[in-house]
């Protein structure tokens, strides 16, 4: 790759035409050209170089979503990158590139709600049927492949619930079927982990997270690799799930400091974590116990930790998790993460989806935090005041 991960993000994207550290936001709808000739020849470029930028309309994309393209696809390795206006966007273009009325996919367990909705019911429409299979036990990947099975959907560490899976054997199993494989990579980036690199088909990055973080843009980006990319190709360009311009700077602009966030979150959530596991009311959901075999998962394939943890309550008393959430004043209250504010959320089982592996008991809650920029000593002053309401 030459440069390191740190100096790509520092040095990619310059515009020396007008003398900018940073490249131009560029807003069209309509491109002009100087004849009809000029035109034409632009669209043969694309024709013939699809990943060149040669665009003839503003949905196709401006040279600023160009260069965030670049940009994401020198930090995955991979052969290209494609622009979503949310993350789900990226989801949402991963499923209707591969997949087609009649065939079959097998789906991670713990997967994000929306996603599962999406897998599990709106597919149905479309004759897609979706299959879960177990993260702590991958022979249900092998029990539920038929020769319909055209893609494994993985997602990790598992959304809420933490489970690391061990993602050389997923693709192992796929690649002896021949069957194209997707990651949700929100959690870890390519900073942790490069999913093109390993072997996956297609990566997604939920762009409104740790690329933006900055709590204040939307976006999503799915990195594919060789064997994919005329199928994502289409898709896009049928889809029209195009990110604008505006996000692309924002995000961009994100993207310059990704790993000096990543490295403060990573080294809070760890200290914070380990504050937590003192407690005995409390596990904590998140690989950094060396003997546990999320840990052991975890090393095996990324080089870092984000910020998202998972912690599993035990309590006699339900109003005393929501009073422990509630008394949080570090810790906002809202969706998505990635930002640099931390946030919590009391995570009830109906928000997990219809789960088939998830066993909790009657008295086990799940709180999701996300450990942001904050005084790290704030935050665990806020945390152990706070863990007195627990009952």
């Amino acid at each position: 790759m030459g440069n390191s991960f740190k100096t790509i993000l520092k040095q990619t994207s310059k515009d020396f035409k007008n003398r900018s550290v940073n490249p131009p936001l560029v807003r069209t709808s309509t491109m002009v050209f100087k004849s009809m000739s000029d035109l034409r020849q632009t669209q043969k470029k694309s024709l013939k170089n699809p990943r060149g930028g040669y665009f003839d309309y503003g949905r196709q994309g401006t040279s600023t979503t160009l260069e965030l393209e670049r940009l994401l696809t020198k930090l995955e390795e991979s052969y290209h990158t494609f622009l979503t206006p949310t993350g789900f966007g990226a989801v949402f273009l991963t499923l209707f590139s591969i997949l087609r009325p009649g065939d079959e996919l097998i789906i991670a367990d713990p997967v994000y709600s929306p996603t599962r909705n999406l897998t599990e019911k709106y597919l149905k429409d479309f004759k897609i049927l979706a299959k879960f299979y177990n993260p702590n036990d991958l022979s249900t990947i092998k029990k539920n492949i038929t020769k319909k099975t055209k893609l494994i959907y993985v997602e990790n560490p598992g959304s809420n619930t933490f489970e690391f899976q061990d993602l050389g054997k997923i693709l192992s199993i796929a690649k002896s079927k021949k069957i194209y494989t997707a990651i949700d990579n929100t959690w870890g980036t390519p900073y942790f982990l490069k999913p093109i690199k390993i072997g996956f088909d297609l990566s997604i990055v939920s762009g409104t997270k740790y690329y933006s973080g900055h709590s204040d843009v939307m976006g999503g980006s799915l990195a594919v690799s060789q064997r994919v990319f005329r199928r994502v190709l289409q898709a896009h360009n049928m889809t029209g799930l195009r990110l604008s311009p505006d996000d692309a700077y924002l995000i961009m602009r994100g993207l310059r400091t990704l790993d000096v966030r990543l490295d403060k979150h990573q080294d809070s959530t760890i200290k914070i974590a380990r504050f937590l596991s003192q407690k005995k009311n409390i596990e904590v959901l998140y690989p950094f116990k060396k003997n546990s075999k999320n840990y052991k998962l975890w090393k095996k394939y990324y080089s870092g930790s984000s910020g998202l943890m998972g912690l599993k309550i035990t309590s006699k008393n339900k109003k005393s998790v929501d009073k422990f959430v509630n008394s949080l004043s570090h810790f906002g209250h809202g969706y998505s993460w990635g930002g640099f504010e931390s946030l919590a959320l009391h995570q009830e089982i109906k928000e997990q989806g219809n789960r088939k592996f998830l066993k909790l008991k009657s008295n086990e809650y799940i709180v999701r935090l996300h450990i942001g920029l904050e005084d790290l000593e704030d935050l665990i002053r806020d945390l152990k005041n706070s863990l007195k309401h627990i009952k």
